[in-house]
């Protein structure tokens, strides 16, 4: 036998299906599709069928599950399914509760229509991008506005059968928005701004249905939001159902309002690490908190009735939905939660029912920058976790560098780079320990801090009184470090890597890499990437070791050794620049293409063999040559007073890609 049947994959319905299964009723919750019932978290007291029932089939399911007590939780705007419960429960002589959810708030540009109708004709007489939000079922009748093909924006579920019925009606690429909700203030208002949307249609879903983040989103973006009315309906809200089923099964439920409410989950940047630094907002919610989260020396102080040591997000989330009994989380991290922290996973990975609520912190740069009585606004911030960035390369480019460090060594690390790469003179500032009684603040030159001891909890503030703030292409050829190894000269580089187009963090091969001079040029243009100078001539490897210290290149690799062999174990590349390929063209291009089926080669050849060669190995590849030019370069030499132009040989450059 079964306490209650509840109808509806509501948010109310899946919750107080859970709190009252929860409680000890058997309790068995209809729900319309199968998706609906993959969101459900069963216990040993709870069954579930999805299915679409019409009276006879909702009086079968009452009868086989011998209910004296059946609660409508189902949708505000399914009128249909709700007078199908009323009839069938009156025709089984079975108790009728509805539960009714309350409207939600308005806010903004608020233009109420009846029905999806006059939604429509509202719509007719305005221009501008929309966002309909009102479902798939009703969909068809927003195709009558003319060019509702590109102005329509329908938002409806992930589904597969909705997505396609969708496109059947002309709503597909970028106008569909397969998404499953409810969606917080954040993702709405990123949606309007993304679509450039002036008008929003939405039914009043309440505050579960995430009607009240849509409002507060349109306020943002001022956005015309039509609001389609609800039918109007006799009931009972979330509180008093609740209080009626605590009293009439006598369960302990401590109060009605706490069973209701969405569980909140506040995110918090701790600071520094110490209480007294948190914001008064934050501190208040840990002390509200009946679960704080977090690295055991920061949830140690806050006290709290339950704790959790634990900074994974997946281990958090997965703790999160093992204990329902907890319904006010705090998790704590340190610094502010919007630099470099695991708040932003942690936030991604929490259910859409959780209301999560970021909260900041002061970050180690602000409060180290304050102590130091420095301005921070114009610093590259930096992280060493998990990660090997060119920290050097940042230095030299920037006037004030801070980067969070992994442990106490990468000091040490960092300033005999500096030393041997000639930058001594730049300002170092540690902090360690930051907020705590035993926090200390040094400051040194490379040669000084070289081999002193920090803490594991360190930061880094690095000034550099003389940034090199030019260009990082066209270096004159006369500043590199120069030998007999055939160097490729300042034109030819310089157009040689505009055609590469680089990214910040490209990772690219240099294949015949000679002197280093392309090297060099494209690691300071991949400044945050890695440059891979592969060279077989010992001298050449010499020389290009002693540009990388002269030119403080720190994210360029040398490796000796000929291609392609010396290329198998380097990881991927996302570029390749070949000066030289020792007769190797072909099995170097194909194991590029094997690393990467989407890398840009560029390749330079100097006679019409090498041109034969390189268009020939393209097409036998599959690449796709986007271009071949031939650059021809002259100089003048001044002889008393006349300039002779000096012709260079001329160079031909390809530029191809792998085919994906």
């Amino acid at each position: 036998m079964t306490d209650v049947i509840i109808f509806g994959g509501t948010t109310e319905g899946r919750m107080l299906s859970e709190l009252l299964s929860g409680k000890g009723l058997k309790v068995h919750l209809c729900v319309a599709t199968e998706y609906g019932e993959s969101l459900i978290q069963k216990d040993r007291n709870m069954t579930v069928s999805h299915e679409r029932l019409d009276v006879e089939g909702m009086k079968g399911l009452i009868a086989k599950k011998k209910a004296k007590l059946v609660i409508d939780a189902t949708h505000p705007y399914a009128i249909i399914v709700s007078e199908n419960i009323r009839k069938a429960c009156s025709e089984r002589g079975t108790e009728y509760i509805r539960l009714l959810r309350p409207e939600g708030m308005r806010a903004g540009n608020v233009v109420p229509v009846k029905n999806v109708d006059a939604a429509v004709e509202y719509l007719k007489g305005t221009s501008g991008n929309v966002l309909v939000a009102t479902g798939s079922k009703e969909l068809a009748k927003f195709t009558s506005i003319d060019g509702f093909e590109k102005r329509i924006f329908a938002r409806v579920l992930s589904l597969p059968d909705v997505a396609e019925q969708c496109a059947k009606l002309g709503f597909r690429g970028r106008n569909l928005i397969c998404m499953q909700g409810p969606f917080n203030e954040d993702i709405n208002y990123g949606m309007m701004r993304q679509f450039g949307i002036e008008h929003m249609v939405t039914k009043d879903s309440g505050e579960p249905g995430g009607f009240d983040e849509k409002m507060r989103a349109a306020a943002r973006a001022n956005v015309n939001v039509i609001v389609v009315g609800r039918p109007p309906e006799n009931g009972m809200p979330y509180d008093s159902v609740v209080r009626e089923m605590s009293e009439r099964f006598g369960l302990q439920i401590k109060d009605a309002a706490g069973a209701r409410r969405r569980r909140n989950l506040w995110v918090i940047g701790m600071g520094m690490g110490s209480p007294d630094g948190m914001t008064v907002e934050a501190a208040e919610a840990c002390r509200n908190a009946d679960l704080i989260v977090g690295p055991k020396r920061m949830i140690a102080p806050l006290g709290g009735r339950n704790t959790l040591n634990e900074f994974q997000s997946e281990k958090i989330i997965a703790y999160i939905r093992e204990h329902p009994e907890f319904e006010d989380i705090a998790a704590v991290f340190s610094g502010d939660i919007g630099f470099y922290s695991g708040a932003k996973k942690l936030i991604e990975s929490a259910d859409p029912e959780w209301n999560v609520i970021p909260m900041c912190g002061i970050s180690s740069v602000v409060y180290l920058c304050s102590k130091l009585g420095v301005p921070w606004q114009d610093a590259r911030l930096m992280s060493a976790h998990g990660l090997e960035p060119n920290t050097v390369g940042e230095i030299r480019r920037n006037r004030k560098v801070f980067s969070l460090l992994s442990k106490g060594a990468d000091i040490n690390t960092l300033c005999k780079k500096l030393v041997t790469y000639e930058m001594n003179d730049i300002d170092i500032f540690v902090g360690e320990k930051l907020g705590y009684p035993d926090e200390r603040i040094t400051k040194g030159y490379p040669s000084e801090l070289q081999n002193a001891v920090f803490s594991d909890l360190s930061v880094l503030l690095a000034v550099n009184g003389d940034p090199d703030t030019v260009s990082p292409m066209g270096i004159p050829d006369a500043e590199f470090i120069r030998g007999d190894v055939p160097m490729t000269k300042s034109e030819i580089r310089t157009l040689t890597v505009a055609k590469l187009k680089l990214k910040d963090d490209s990772v690219v091969y240099d294949v015949g890499a000679g002197s280093g001079s392309v090297s060099i040029e494209m690691a300071r243009v991949a400044v945050n990437g890695k440059v891979y100078a592969i060279e077989m001539e010992e001298d050449a490897l010499e020389l290009i070791q002693k540009n990388k210290v002269r030119f403080a290149a720190d994210n360029v690799e040398v490796i000796g050794g000929k291609a392609p062999a010396a290329l198998k174990k380097l990881p991927a590349p996302t570029h390749a620049f070949i000066g030289g390929s020792g007769g190797q063209l072909r099995k170097i291009l194909k194991l590029l293409t094997e690393k990467n089926p989407g890398i840009r080669v560029v390749i330079n050849s100097v006679t019409l063999e090498t041109v034969g060669e390189t268009v020939r190995c393209v097409r036998e590849l599959g690449l796709k040559e986007t271009e071949t030019i031939c650059v021809s370069v002259s100089r003048s030499r001044t002889t008393e007073n006349v300039h002779l132009m000096i012709a260079q040989n001329p160079i031909y450059i390809t530029v191809c890609e792998g085919m994906r």
